[in-house]
């Protein structure tokens, strides 16, 4: 089965909580490579970090994870618990976020649309685990634990671990306790490990299967599906991206002079969006997608446009997709950027201080102006990139600005940013970029002292599109790869 015949079975198949949709740690988040300076440290047993990371690949055998184990016998022993949970968030937002699978979280918001119970598993500890399964919003977590001694840990697991039939003694565990029916339940996994896992419910599915469990999912008539490794940027994307800034420089300065017989400052910026985004693209390699409402982008005129952030390149994709008449806000810190700072300058980006509420309301008071001198607003209503396609919770600054000026909103849906460059990285690879834009919403009505309840209907809004992409396609820029 692909993805989208998977995600139709279970829109279709059995709803409600007791329906449970088990995904192993190596059915999220894949396998990737470590330096080799890591894979030394872990071979030696040198550091805590080296063994958490060390211990994440998929397709655990059963050497490989006693090996692990071995390791965390040294390495984590005398260390306190509450270092370890620091650490393992640390290791989450620097390395393993970039590794999750976006196929992953676009089942697991399947199921919970279901009214699924989602439940991650791993022979893993918590420091590994349990802030991948906080990212893509799992409350039920099953792990290893570790035993402790006053809260310092001996480097040993306490009890049996989640190893083979230990994970599935867990999960037949787990479901007793909140009356979960495993011959109804989903279950995703990458090892052949887990066998007597994907035997317990009456939907075992293979994903990115090691050579074992292929051949028993194959004899079994198991389903299995293909996600795409998460590769870390090569060289060559190194080079491009350098390339890619420089063109950004050339076009906003070729731009700039394009329009600059006009003097008018306003025709200007939106010149140097135009050349610079175009040419950014086009050396990145990157193509654009607008696959709906790509006639939203131009009327309503003008209209606070509202994007979820994954990506740095949000900045290049939006004004590229919105073709001109259109400026942003952006936080204080990105003055600082060597490229971007200057350039959003020059488009009369508004520049706000969130180090108080007081200061970034003050802050906004010159865009409620912009708005009504005709100007659009491009802003991310999550005030920060997400680590996963997850759309954060909403801010409620631009739908205050809107409602003061008079405008509509109008939502900009974006996929695949956080794959073209991931959301701490100012490296992108090839590929492309698909964006829906949403029909306009009157805020007009709406109660300033009580939005909560429609801003978070308009954060729905976001999230039923990705898990229900648009189909229609037509295309903005950019270069096929």
């Amino acid at each position: 089965m692909n993805l989208e015949q998977t995600l139709a079975a279970i829109r279709t198949g059995p709803q409600g909580p007791r329906i449970a949709a088990v995904f192993d740690f190596g059915a999220v988040v894949d396998g990737f490579e470590r330096p080799r300076l890591y894979r030394r440290m872990f071979q030696r047993g040198a550091t805590a970090t080296a063994t958490l990371l060390g211990g994440i690949r998929n397709g655990l055998t059963d050497g490989e994870y006693s090996r692990f184990l071995q390791q965390a016998s040294f390495a984590l022993a005398g260390q306190r618990e509450q270092d370890l949970d620091e650490l393992g968030g640390k290791l989450f937002k620097s390395t393993i976020y970039g590794h999750l699978y976006p196929e992953a979280w676009q089942l697991i918001r399947t199921h919970e649309a279901a009214g699924h119970t989602v439940l991650l598993t791993s022979a893993l500890t918590r420091f590994q685990v349990t802030p991948a399964a906080a990212a893509l919003g799992i409350r039920h977590v099953l792990y290893t634990p570790m035993a402790t001694v006053d809260g310092m840990l001996t480097g040993y697991a306490e009890g049996k671990t989640l190893w083979r039939n230990g994970k599935a003694d867990a999960v037949r565990a787990f479901a007793t306790a909140h009356d979960i029916d495993l011959t109804q339940s989903y279950a995703y996994t990458d090892g052949v490990s887990d066998l007597p896992l994907l035997s317990l419910t009456g939907h075992p599915t293979a994903v990115n299967p090691d050579r074992k469990l292929t051949v028993a999912a194959t004899e079994r008539r198991w389903p299995t599906l293909t996600f795409r490794p998460r590769r870390a940027p090569s060289p060559a994307d190194y080079v491009r991206t350098i390339a890619a800034f420089v063109a950004l420089l050339g076009g906003a300065f070729t731009g700039v002079l394009s329009k600059s017989y006009t003097r008018q400052r306003r025709k200007m910026a939106d010149a140097l969006m135009e050349y610079g985004t175009g040419a950014t693209l086009k050396v990145l390699g990157v193509r654009l997608r607008v696959t709906s409402g790509a006639e939203f982008a131009h009327s309503p005129r003008p209209a606070v446009f509202l994007f979820n952030h994954q990506s740095q390149f949000d900045v290049i994709i939006v004004p590229k997709v919105l073709d001109g008449g259109v400026t942003g806000i952006g936080k204080k810190e990105l003055t600082k950027n060597p490229i971007f700072g200057p350039l959003m300058r020059f488009v009369g980006v508004t520049f706000i201080d969130r180090s108080s509420s007081t200061k970034a309301r003050a802050s906004l008071e010159p865009v409620v102006r912009t708005l009504r001198d005709g100007l659009s607003i491009a802003v991310s209503p999550e005030g920060t990139r997400s680590y996963t396609p997850e759309v954060g919770p909403f801010k409620k600054g631009a739908f205050h600005i809107a409602h003061q000026a008079g405008v509509p909103v109008i939502p900009v849906v974006i996929r695949n940013a956080g794959e073209i460059s991931w959301r701490n990285s100012m490296i992108a690879r090839k590929g492309t970029v698909d964006v829906a834009l949403l029909p306009p919403i009157d805020v007009s009505g709406w109660d300033p002292a009580d939005m909560g309840a429609e801003v978070e209907k308009v954060r729905q809004l976001y999230l039923e599109t990705l898990l229900n992409w648009p189909d229609t396609v037509s295309e903005r820029g950019g270069v096929a790869r």
